[in-house]
């Protein structure tokens, strides 16, 4: 990749990424250019018009060492969605006021935009000083009006003039302090790069680039691609970093991406490179407003911006400042998400949202709306585990880290929040679903005296069936039917691993066992009831002659069936030989203190001679001491006893 062109001035690399925001025509990319001394504008147009159209890329290194990547954006009210995309996944904004024109229009739209996406790190510029240079302090003033109570208004501000290089070691002075404070990006975390351009490359195929924010590339990963025409996993064919090739890159940082068998006409902006498997991919959430309009202002259809995606959306207020927001395409989100909103055909932020729920609950009842706002206004910015644990009853520990919460694994969670192998579990819930498992057993134990138990299976069936109340269960997007009155959750679906171990754990928090498949009360063992009498008489009958078997009618007055036979064998009363031949457990070996005292080897009939009894009982009798070794059959009439 690194002798095509394009390849090489997008997949730049560095320790920081910086975004610029400003009007148009204040200087922006020659600004980028006198620091950098690359031309970010790509297009052949744009170097006509001398007007930036798409998003730019240049990068340098500072005295410290630094690595900085530019991504240089439109400032033309015409292109705001491509500012959107190049300021989305950025971390550090640099807000450029020329001082010849001072504070105007898309001053106020670039920097609503870096508000409503919450980037806190960054500087302001003001540049062509040569140009008017008795009105730097006056636009100072007026920037610093302008940005007094958004997320840029400590952000410090210098004068140059790229022109004439006044200002800029200051500026690069400053730019090492901006990024010295940063926040240390996570080159462990799950990988979620945005991306802003795909194209091929003659001898490579395809490739995209992004920003890299979080965790590693490596070449000959498979990550999933996610995207308006596209959802399947690709490998990492190369990688490229700062113009050259490299088998690993790590945030933060320009990077292009040489993707195996995928099309580069199949992807496009707004598409993302993923850690396979790690992100939710969801086209409902449930969002809080940061600044802009009130939700509730009587707008619906708007353009949602999120990273470089551009997703026609529809809002459910709730309130003025929570609301349901659902997208024409699922997205890769997590909770803290920031989303720019806008009207269609606008040329201005709507609001800015942050994401607070990317597994929402459905609503079907009447006032569900405004219960849920209230909900979100008592939830906390980083999300609630709590509230997590006690509208599902139970949810992975791992299903809350996937949708970007985070879940301590020191022991310190919220009260009423159990970790049950790997689930968190809300404890009154789980009080209710162990109680409902005693009542259960000891019901159909009652009503079944002779079963060994409640099959494990009926236990787990039994606990999802419970009403919820429009709850939706863990981590799927099947929902609950609503009904009358707070109910609480029913046990999560699921026949996996992770689902026997709730259903086991709660099993045991009823002082109960599981043997073969089923579920007792401890040192449970079936009784007969009304068979009982049955079994004692032919307990009787056998100990006074063991190879009399009953016939088929004895039993059959006595009331004992194929059930209560089979009840009475487990509990070691009775040994099934055959077909309905019915004997002792002592029986075999009362035979064989017989049968070894005959002239070896014998035949049947001098078995069944031996034993008073009939053919009818001899053949299966023999075959059993045959099957566990005791006698060895010879041929077709003769046996010997094993010694």
């Amino acid at each position: 990749m690194t002798d095509t062109p394009h390849a090489a001035d997008e997949a730049t690399a560095g320790t920081f990424v910086i975004a610029t925001a400003g009007h148009v025509d204040h200087g922006k990319s020659t600004l980028v250019n006198a620091l950098t001394g690359m031309e970010p504008d790509r297009w052949a147009e744009e170097k006509k018009r001398g007007l930036t159209i798409d998003l730019g890329f240049a990068w340098t290194t500072l005295p410290s060492g630094r690595e900085l990547a530019f991504v240089d954006v439109p400032g033309h009210e015409k292109f705001l969605a491509n500012m959107l995309a190049g300021l989305g996944p950025a971390p550090i904004a640099c807000f450029v006021i020329a001082a010849d024109k001072g504070w105007q229009a898309q001053s106020s739209d670039h920097r609503d935009a870096i508000n409503a996406l919450g980037i806190t790190h960054g500087l302001v510029v003001i540049t062509r000083a040569d140009l008017a240079p008795d009105s730097a302090e006056t636009t100072k003033a007026q920037v610093s009006a302008q940005l007094r109570g958004t997320t840029l208004e400590s952000a410090p501000i210098v004068t140059v003039s790229a022109t004439t290089g006044e200002g800029l070691p200051a500026l690069i002075s400053i730019l090492d302090e901006v990024t010295a404070t940063a926040t240390a990006p996570s080159t462990s975390g799950r990988v979620r790069l945005w991306v802003d351009r795909a194209f091929t490359i003659k001898g490579a195929g395809t490739v995209v680039t992004g920003t890299l924010t979080a965790g590693a590339l490596t070449t000959g990963d498979a990550v999933e691609l996610r995207g308006e025409t596209v959802d399947r996993t690709v490998g990492v064919r190369g990688l490229q970093s700062r113009n050259s090739t490299t088998s690993q890159v790590v945030p933060q940082a320009r990077v292009a991406v040489n993707l195996r068998d995928v099309p580069a006409d199949d992807l496009h902006r707004g598409d993302a490179l993923l850690t396979a498997g790690a992100w939710p991919i969801v086209d409902t959430i449930d969002v809080r407003r940061t600044m802009g309009e009130a939700l509730d202002s009587g707008v619906h259809e708007l353009m949602a911006h999120i990273g470089t995606a551009a997703v026609p959306a529809r809002l459910r207020a709730f309130d003025a400042d929570h609301a349901r927001l659902t997208l024409d395409r699922p997205l890769p989100l997590q909770v803290s998400d920031r989303i720019v909103l806008r009207a269609p055909g606008s040329r201005n932020v709507f609001a800015g949202l942050l994401v607070f729920d990317v597994d929402p609950p459905e609503l079907t009842r009447r006032g569900d709306g405004a219960r849920r706002a209230q909900e979100l206004a008592e939830r906390p910015i980083e999300g609630d585990i709590l509230a997590e644990a006690a509208r599902r009853g139970a949810v992975e520990r791992s299903v809350l880290t996937r949708f970007g919460l985070h879940v301590p694994d020191d022991g310190s969670l919220p009260a009423e929040v159990e970790d049950v192998g790997g689930w968190l579990v809300h404890s009154p819930v789980l009080t209710s679903w162990v109680e409902s498992t005693k009542s259960l057993v000891s019901r159909e134990l009652a009503a079944s005296p002779m079963a060994a138990g409640v099959p494990v299976k009926a236990v787990a069936e039994a606990l999802r069936r419970t009403p919820d109340a429009g709850r939706r269960r863990t981590g799927e997007t099947k929902r609950n039917a609503s009904s009358k009155g707070k109910m609480r959750p029913a046990v999560p679906e699921g026949t996996g691993p992770s689902i026997r171990t709730l259903v086991n754990a709660i099993i045991f928090r009823a002082g109960l066992e599981t043997a073969d498949g089923m579920v007792r009360p401890p040192g449970h063992s079936a009784g007969l009831g009304a068979a009982e009498p049955g079994i004692v008489e032919i307990e009787r009958r056998l100990a006074a002659d063991p190879f009399a078997a009953p016939e088929a009618h004895d039993l059959r007055e006595l009331g004992l069936g194929a059930r209560e036979l089979a009840v009475a064998e487990k509990a070691g009363r009775i040994l099934r030989l055959g077909d309905g031949i019915i004997v002792s457990p002592r029986t075999p070996a009362q035979a064989m203190r017989i049968l070894a005292g005959l002239d070896q080897p014998f035949t049947t009939s001098q078995a069944r001679q031996a034993l008073g009894t009939t053919r009818r009982v001899v053949i299966p009798l023999l075959e059993h001491l045959d099957g566990r070794g005791w006698t060895c059959r010879l041929d077709t009439t003769h046996r010997e006893v094993v010694r």
